[in-house]
């Protein structure tokens, strides 16, 4: 933060002014649409961008009047942590995932997470379908039907050192229960379990992972130099997330239990 902006920072919580708290907004507007364009994919068509929007700019208001100039912490970065908390509690009330569903995916990752512990890696898809005891037609089934209502993502949006645009960074997953799990765990530690969980994916999920994360393409960018469909790529990410956070799951928990 330069000085212009701290004293920015520090004159509206001195002051309250409206005047400077319509700056701050305008400031990070972008931030609002970064996140909410990266929570909308996949995301069933009767969900709007713009309401995604609105959600996150109550999440935005919410980060401007709670934060700590005097704690020294960027304000993107503890912006964006209620913009999306703000979009993903307004996701959840709409409650469109049907409960089986739901439970489902929860069955998917106990699964995931005991043949982790079991294997001490992450499980195949053929391992996973049959400790589900079902086939793996059927299981890429469900990973389609979660496409359609998962907010699974490794993206976290953060800002570069000149204060420019977001970037995106491989560190957590967005699960409040992963990032609970992460809290104990040192930044440097999880990008390197991360980093090692992308090796051992089959090359085709790897280089989903790659271009959408690290190269930033769409999602039907991707599914072009794949050739396969839009949704196809959308159901191969949620395979690949569900996956990893399995992985990170047991991993963050072996460095919580050596910390």
């Amino acid at each position: 933060m330069n000085q212009d902006e701290l004293n920015m920072w520090k004159k509206y919580k001195r002051t309250k002014s409206l005047v400077i708290r319509e700056e701050i907004i305008k400031k990070y507007l972008y931030l609002v649409k970064y996140v909410a364009g990266r929570v909308a994919i996949g995301l069933p068509p009767n969900v709007e961008f713009n309401d995604l929007v609105s959600y996150g700019i109550l999440g935005l208001f919410d980060a401007i009047t709670k934060y700590d100039v005097s704690q020294g912490n960027k304000f993107e970065t503890y912006a964006v942590s209620r913009i999306r908390g703000s979009i993903m509690d307004e996701l959840r009330k709409l409650d469109w995932a049907p409960r089986l569903l739901r439970k489902r995916a929860r069955e998917i990752d106990r699964k995931c997470k005991e043949l982790e512990e079991k294997h001490g890696r992450m499980a195949t898809e053929d391992e996973l379908a049959k400790a589900l005891n079902m086939s793996t037609d059927d299981l890429n089934s469900i990973y389609s039907d979660l496409s359609s209502t998962s907010f699974l993502s490794l993206d976290e949006v953060w800002q570069n050192d000149d204060g420019n645009k977001p970037i995106s960074r491989l560190q957590t997953i967005e699960d409040s229960l992963i990032t609970n799990q992460f809290s104990y765990v040192h930044q440097s530690e999880v990008k390197n379990l991360l980093a090692d969980a992308i090796d051992q994916l089959p090359e085709k999920e790897k280089l989903v992972i790659v271009l959408y994360y690290y190269e930033n393409l769409t999602l039907r960018e991707i599914g072009e130099i794949l050739d396969v469909s839009e949704s196809r790529v959308c159901q191969i990410h949620t395979k690949v997330v569900t996956r990893l956070r399995g992985h990170l799951m047991r991993k963050a928990g072996h460095l919580t239990m050596e910390a």
